[in-house]
């Protein structure tokens, strides 16, 4: 996104043009580095991806930046990676995602924060492997703005309220994503394979949250706490929950249901993901 020109125009084919229906949002599992080795699920998010219209920027939440209050990462062109992750093969460590300078993306995202409100920018914070990692298998050039907003707070309300805001974003061809996982019980798993066999409280909370976001029930979604089958082993801690709040917040109308477009499990957690109208 050149920051000398409208950050609404683009020149790629099929990329989203000014007058369009606003461009979705999603919901997407990331997963862990291997998402990367994985043929099939790689497939998926790269066909979603060749589904949308090119966006004119990116502007992503992930379960791996709690911050209050809402900060965005570094504009800066080539901003190194944040690798909040250990344990994975060395490989991961060494791959890069240079996206282009995001200045005139963090100026829209500014514009559409209701008075007062301060957001701030981390100069030096890169995409943590909740962005990069999804992103590379989606738009794998890297020629996308893109700018990581962090979670100001796990509260279903006040994500939901976020999102609201910035719902105006996709008028203007920037993709809001939410980026976590519908069950994260990792104390919980007892086999640590790619194709284990879901634990039933990852099935249960997987199918009861599918429901209700198909639905476009916000209500009984916001009260999982409380309601939800599997808890709280399918969420012992909610940051992977969370975004998913900020993307169905985005819709462009309230409880507005969204598409599933990914199932499945990993390591017997729900990878499902969803694209928001």
């Amino acid at each position: 996104m050149d920051s000398t020109r409208s950050p609404t125009v683009g020149d790629d084919a099929g990329r989203w043009q000014p007058g369009e229906s606003p461009i979705p949002a999603l919901f997407i599992g990331h997963g862990a580095p291997p998402l990367l080795d994985d043929r099939r699920w790689t497939a998926e998010l790269a066909g979603w991806a060749d589904a949308l219209p090119r966006p004119a920027g990116i502007l992503i939440v992930s379960a791996h930046w709690e911050q209050a209050p809402v900060t965005l990462s570094a504009t800066a062109a080539a901003t190194p990676l944040v690798y909040d992750f250990s344990g994975f093969d060395a490989k991961y460590f060494s791959m890069t995602y240079p996206t282009p300078d995001a200045s005139a993306l963090a100026t829209l995202v500014r514009s559409v924060m209701p008075d007062g409100l301060p957001i701030h920018e981390h100069p030096t914070r890169g995409l943590d492997h909740g962005a990069w990692v999804p992103l590379r298998v989606m738009y794998p050039m890297a020629d996308i703005p893109v700018l990581q907003l962090s979670l100001p707070t796990l509260d279903p309300a006040r994500l939901l309220a976020v999102g609201a805001r910035l719902r105006v974003l996709r008028d203007l061809g920037v993709l809001v994503i939410g980026s976590g996982f519908l069950t994260h019980g990792l104390p919980y798993l007892r086999d640590w394979s790619p194709s284990a066999n879901p634990p039933g409280w990852s099935v249960d909370f997987d199918l009861w949250a599918t429901d209700a976001v198909l639905r476009g029930d916000l209500d009984t979604l916001a009260d999982f706490r409380h309601s939800a089958p599997g808890m709280p082993y399918a969420h012992p801690t909610t940051e992977h929950l969370a975004p998913l709040f900020v993307a169905l917040g985005s819709a462009s109308r309230i409880g507005a249901p969204a598409q599933e477009m990914i199932d499945g499990y990993f390591y017997g957690l729900a990878k499902r993901s969803f694209e928001v109208a």
